[in-house]
C-alpha cells in the first residue's frame, strides 16, 4: 500500500548571476525541488503553502502542476520570494529575499485542517527557510500536532547560515525541529556548523549515532548524510550503506541534495513495506538521480525513465 507526501516549505525564485552581471530567474526552493523530484519519481505528492498571484508565482503553479504536485495551499496576492545565487565552480551560495512574502501567508491551524482532511497519514516534509527563527515556532506546532495524528515527518535541515542574524538562535531551532523528526537528510556542511566534528564518509556512522542521541526522544529511524562528490551514506533503522558518487560531467549542485532526499521518500512512500532491506538499493537510485541533477543547470530532477537509463 502506499502512502503520500505533504510538503511544507518555500518555493522562490533563484536568480541566477550571469557572467555579464545580469540574473537569470530559475524556479527553486528546497521544498519545492524535493515536491518536484519525488512526484518525477512517481509518488503522491501534495505542497502545503500558498503561491504567489504575481507572475513568477504563477510560473511555479505552472511547473509544479505539470509534474503532478498537488497544490493544496491556495493563492495569495504576497509576492513571489527571491534568493540571488552566485554559483561558483557549480557550487551555489544564496542570498534570500524573505520579508513579507508568499509562501509563508499561512496558518498552523490551516495547514492541519489540510492534513486532517486526509484520509489516511503519510509523510509530512519540511525544511530549509521555514525553520529559521521565528517561523520555525510555527513549524514545530504544526509537526508536534501531526506527529499526535500518526503523520511520518521528514526534515531536511539545509542550514542557510547567512540569512539570520542569530546563529546561535537558529541552531537552537534546528535542534528543536530534530527532536520531532522520524526521518533526517543532512549535509557535510549542515552537520559542521551544527558542531559536529569528524564530519565525513569515514566517520558516517559515527555521525549516525551522535545525531540518534542528540535528537532523544525522537528516534530518528531514517537518517542520510550527504557529502557531496564523495557521495552519502544512508541508515534505515539498524541496517546502513554507502556509496561513492558516480563521475559526472558537473555543471552545478543546485538542487541536488533536494533531488537526493526526494527519491529517498519517493521510494518510501511507494513501497513502504522492507526498507531497511533495500537501503543499498535506494541509495544508490537517490546518488543516481542527484547525479544526473548536477550535470544540468539549475534544479531540474530526472523522471523515473531517466533514472533508470542513467
Amino acid at each position: 500500500m502506499t502512502t503520500s507526501i505533504f510538503v511544507l516549505g518555500e518555493a522562490l525564485m533563484d536568480c541566477i548571476a550571469q557572467p555579464d552581471g545580469q540574473l537569470k530567474p530559475v524556479m527553486g526552493g528546497s521544498p519545492f525541488n524535493l515536491a518536484r523530484a519525488a512526484a518525477l519519481r512517481g509518488a503522491s505528492v501534495s505542497f502545503l503553502n500558498p503561491m504567489s498571484s504575481d507572475r513568477f508565482g504563477l510560473g511555479l503553479t505552472q511547473l509544479l502542476q505539470s509534474d503532478q504536485v498537488q497544490l493544496l495551499g491556495g493563492t495569495t496576492p504576497l509576492p513571489t520570494s527571491l534568493a540571488v545565487v552566485q554559483v561558483d565552480h557549480g557550487q551555489p551560495s544564496y542570498g534570500f529575499y524573505r520579508e513579507g512574502i508568499a509562501d509563508r501567508d499561512y496558518s498552523v491551524d490551516g495547514v492541519l485542517a489540510l492534513l486532517r482532511q486526509h484520509k489516511t497519514t503519510g509523510i509530512l516534509h519540511t525544511g530549509s527557510l521555514l525553520l529559521i527563527p521565528p517561523e520555525h515556532q510555527k513549524v514545530l506546532r504544526i509537526l508536534a500536532a501531526a506527529r499526535d495524528m500518526g503523520w511520518t515527518i521528514s526534515v531536511d535541515i539545509n542550514l542557510r547560515p547567512k540569512v539570520t542574524h542569530d546563529l546561535a538562535a537558529y541552531l537552537q531551532a534546528l535542534r528543536e525541529v530534530i527532536k520531532l523528526a522520524d526521518w533526517l537528510k543532512a549535509s557535510d556542511e549542515d552537520l559542521s556548523t551544527l558542531g559536529y566534528s569528524e564530519v565525513g564518509m569515514a566517520n558516517a556512522a559515527g555521525l549516525v549515532r551522535a545525531l540518534r542521541h542528540d535528537a532523544a526522544p525522537s528516534t530518528l529511524r531514517r537518517i542520510a548524510l550527504t557529502f557531496g562528490g564523495d557521495g552519502a551514506y544512508l541508515a534505515v533503522e539498524d541496517l546502513a550503506h554507502s556509496q561513492v558518487a558516480p563521475p559526472i560531467p558537473l555543471v552545478d549542485s543546485v538542487g541536488a541534495g533536494d533531488t537526493f532526499w526526494g527519491n529517498a521518500l519517493a521510494d518510501w512512500a511507494m513501497a513502504p513495506a522492507g526498507a531497511a532491506q533495500r537501503v543499498a538499493t535506494t541509495l544508490d537510485l537517490c546518488i543516481k538521480a542527484a547525479a544526473i541533477n548536477c550535470t544540468r543547470v539549475g534544479c531540474q530532477p530526472p523522471t523515473l525513465s531517466e533514472l533508470l537509463a542513467f
